[in-house]
């Protein structure tokens, strides 16, 4: 036993060892970008170190090369051919828009991301094949291997491999990937993943986000395995997949247990009074295969296993509960989004992706929610080894058309048989909160058909669903579960189901300099750092009440705060916990006696514990010593903000001005989020910033960020006073000559819109028109796509004349253009009706529907349009 397991360890030492040896190194001008906060993981990170380990530890061979590092990069439309000249360097497999990348751009739904990068032929004596695997490449994926398409995939999270054995010639060959991903704005499974992140919604992760690597194989490998644990029966169901089912398998156990069998075929290794898996016991056991033709060795992996049992059984009040190896325990776990402040989706060192599991467990809980993403391969691998129980989430569909839920359902498929194997999985979440929720039934019962080794939470969140009757809220499911903020709560009883509360908490703990956005924090409801500690107490005291009535589990929202998102137990950089673990951990005890067994190694878990002083207490003493001459930059920014917390309007004013003008490079994110929050009006040095610079905010903030700012100031300061009020009569060519020689185009085009809507909210229709007209026909790129949609709807409810409807048409059509919804085809649709053009708007008004079912408005709109009937007033 001993022998195997030292084996099998040097094997994974010999795998890291060798790629990282053939790993891609390069001098190079690359450097992390900035971002606001970072991790301490992240200065370990350059081109020549960049996640060596191997990155498959189920099924671990000694023969790869690691592809991480710097590839070339372009972005290009989305159609354009393959580019024969780059921009510049991309180090994989940190995403486009994160700052490990050293690109931090976003990629728009209308652009393409190019990677290119040279690789070696492989030795491939002995009939010898080269697979070339991906982890995760978000969204949609084409690989080229020296100008010959290879092959595609669509999928974000799933991993994937070709083989590129005959497009590879002697010595350096030339590897390209083209991905799309539309992120929020296409048919993809895209998680939390937004264009355009706030609150509860983050910055996308576009492109490749997981590892790369080569790997050289026999002709017949072994391709997948397929591992089930029977802990009443003792032994282990198992499936190893090849490509050819003559050849046989030999699997022997670190417990010194042999089986023998053909390949594909269902096998079964005696696990005698199994060492049982838990989060009190994380014991694996280590698994060699080897695959054999005519008695000969050809492929070899290493592996390992969990024998564990999760079920739904009555206890012995005859409560339906959540049992773990024929006993029950209370699961007590965190929702954990997995984002990383200069990673986004990919964790800078795979310390960094375990340290998150240990911290964790550190702090008392034993369950983890993984919220809609799924996580590279070595993240399971340390959710076993650490010993935490999983739930995880299937990513959500992205709406309700057809495309959206085939490719939901694809991917759902790939999801359970790529992290079927690990033991630290026990409960799969189908859909979460009713978002884009359909066929509940038939697709909870699939999934317990794909899987019936595991627990099934069709519907967690059921009460955000308001649309459903509550006979079918948890039809199917083996769980019931509401979510509750900040709560706790506990969902009704329903026999045959055990009780869950999916997600609760969301205390928002702001902690100075270690803030994502320090202007702009959030959370369900917020306490002050020294308040946080007998608010959790009371409230995991109210948890612990009903679990006596029965609740069999508990989300707590969240480990870690994510982006603008304070509601974290440890802040985003990993570096302060807001209650101490000790204290968490004899806080937990109250629901799970374990938990002080808990506790991590220094060396495992660092991070200081929160100042809970009230540092606003000090406000008139630092006041003071600014109004004195301190101007430190640090000091000014905290000052500034202390300012506007405690509504001193004027000095936060005074301050912040001082502080901006101080700054040598205004910028960058946290510089440009803190020039937003305090600049108001003209005469703030925050305004000729946005005004005169707006090509850089942009690229910082996001698209039209500085222009809106901009105006909204102008429209304020110039405009406001003069169009409000039911009797405003706006003299319009003094506010002209006033507005626009002063501040140019930012100035006319906010004057024009101003004009648009007043003559909208008067119903001087004919005036509203050319006014908006002249507006998008001389600022298109700065009129949203909310805008055009509402004037165009706006003419076709209430102006019958057929040039004004064309305008209509037309503007409607920009909106399509832009971002395609149920409310800007249904726009579309009417329009073309009006225009007498029937057919094409019952065509339009069914893609409206086939985008959102549930709406009635656009059913009876479809009805009246077959009918011949007025949709207008």
């Amino acid at each position: 036993m001993k022998r195997m397991r030292y084996v099998l360890a040097a094997l994974v030492t010999l795998c890291a060892a060798q790629g990282q040896l053939h790993a891609q190194s390069t001098a190079t001008s690359w450097k992390m970008k900035e971002v606001p906060i970072q991790t301490r993981w992240a200065k370990e990170v350059s081109p020549t170190n960049v996640l060596p380990d191997y990155p498959r530890p189920q099924m671990v061979r000694g023969n790869w090369v690691n592809l991480n590092g710097l590839w070339e990069y372009k972005i290009t439309d989305k159609d354009a051919p393959a580019p024969s000249i780059y921009e510049g360097q991309i180090l994989v497999p940190f995403p486009l828009e994160s700052a490990l990348s050293g690109v931090q751009r976003p990629l728009k739904p209308t652009q393409r991301l190019w990677y290119k990068r040279s690789i070696t032929k492989p030795d491939t004596k002995g009939d010898k094949r080269v697979l070339l695997h991906f982890g995760a490449v978000d969204w949609q994926a084409t690989v080229f291997v020296n100008g010959k398409e290879i092959g595609q995939h669509s999928g974000g999270y799933q991993n994937f491999s070709f083989d590129i054995t005959d497009a590879l010639k002697p010595g350096s060959n030339e590897l390209v990937v083209s991905v799309f991903d539309p992120t929020d704005e296409g048919s993809n499974p895209h998680g939390k993943q937004v264009l355009h992140p706030g609150n509860i919604m983050y910055t996308a992760s576009s492109g490749i986000w997981q590892t790369v690597w080569l790997e050289t194989v026999p002709t017949v490998h072994i391709n997948n395995l397929r591992i089930t644990p029977d802990i009443d029966k003792g032994n282990l169901r198992l499936e190893v997949l090849t490509s050819n089912g003559d050849y046989t398998i030999e699997a022997i156990a670190s417990n010194g247990k042999k089986v023998k069998g053909n390949a594909n075929t269902e096998l079964l290794l005696p696990v005698p009074n199994a060492h049982l898996w838990s989060p009190d016991d994380p014991y694996l056991y280590n698994l060699s295969i080897r695959l054999l033709h005519k008695g000969k060795v050809i492929d070899t992996i290493g592996s390992y296993f969990g024998m564990r049992k999760i079920e739904v059984k009555k206890d012995e009040k005859s409560i339906d509960r959540l049992f773990l190896n024929n006993k029950y325990t209370y699961h007590l776990g965190v929702l954990d989004q997995g984002f990383w402040p200069e990673g986004l989706y990919t964790a800078p060192t795979d310390e960094a992706l375990k340290f998150d599991i240990i911290a964790i467990r550190n702090m008392g809980y034993n369950t983890i929610r993984k919220h809609i993403k799924l996580e590279p391969a070595r993240w399971y691998y340390h959710a076993d080894k650490t010993g935490v129980l999983v739930w995880q989430d299937m990513v959500t569909c992205a709406n309700g058309t057809p495309e959206a839920q085939a490719q939901f359902e694809k991917e759902n498929k790939e999801n359970i048989a790529q992290l079927y194997n690990y033991p630290s999985i026990v409960i799969w979440v189908l859909f979460n909160e009713g978002w884009a929720r359909y066929d509940q039934k038939r697709l909870t019962e699939w999934m317990k058909h794909t899987d019936p080794s595991r627990i099934v939470n069709g519907h967690t969140g059921e009460n955000y669903d308001r649309g459903t009757q509550a006979a079918d809220k948890w039809v199917s499911s083996d769980l019931t579960d509401v979510h509750v903020y900040p709560g706790p709560g506990i969902p009704p009883t329903i026999a045959g189901k055990a009780l869950v509360l999916g997600e609760w908490g969301g205390v928002r703990v702001p902690t100075l300099r270690h803030q994502w956005n320090d202007t702009e924090g959030w959370g369900y409801v917020q306490v002050a750092p020294g308040a946080f500690k007998p608010k959790y107490d009371s409230m995991v005291k109210a948890l612990k009440v009903f679990e006596t009535q029965g609740l069999s589990g508990s989300i707590y929202t969240e480990p870690f705060d994510v982006e603008t998102e304070e509601n974290g137990m440890i802040t985003y950089d990993r570096e302060v916990i807001k209650v101490a673990p000790e204290d968490l951990r004899k806080i937990h005890r109250q629901l799970l006696q374990q938990a002080l067994n808990y506790a991590a190694a220094p060396s495992a878990f660092s991070a200081r514990v929160a100042d809970t002083a009230n540092p606003d207490l000090q406000y008139t003493s630092l006041l003071q010593q600014f109004e004195k001459g301190k101007k430190e930059p640090e000091f000014l920014r905290e000052l500034s903000l202390m300012a506007a917390r405690l509504k001193d309007s004027k000095n936060a004013t005074k301050v912040s001005a001082a502080y901006i003008n101080e700054l040598s490079n205004p910028f960058t994110l946290k510089n440009l989020n803190f020039i937003n929050r305090f600049t108001q009006t003209t005469k703030d040095p925050g305004f000729n910033i946005f005004l005169k610079n707006q090509g850089k905010v942009d690229a910082i903030l996001g698209d039209n960020s500085a222009i809106n700012k901009v105006k909204g100031i102008i429209f304020n300061s110039e405009i406001r006073e003069y169009v409000t009020g039911s009797e405003a009569n706006p003299d319009w060519i003094n506010i002209e000559k006033a507005v626009v020689p002063k501040y140019g185009a930012a100035g006319e085009a906010i004057f024009l819109r101003a004009k648009t809507i007043h003559h909208l909210n008067h119903k001087e229709w004919q005036n509203f028109v050319t006014a908006a007209t002249l507006l998008i026909d001389k600022y298109e790129k700065d009129v949203s796509e909310v805008d055009l949609n509402n004037y165009a709807w706006f003419i076709f409810e209430n102006i019958s004349d057929t040039n004004s409807l064309n305008k209509a048409l037309h503007w409607s059509r920009m909106s399509l253009d832009i971002k395609m919804t149920p409310s800007t085809i249904d726009t579309y649709a009417n329009i073309l009706y009006k225009l007498g053009q029937k057919d094409k708007a019952i065509e339009w008004e069914q893609k409206a529907i086939e985008l959102d079912p549930g709406a009635s408005g656009f059913k009876q709109t479809l009805e009246k349009m077959k009918k011949g009937e007025k949709t207008w007033n």
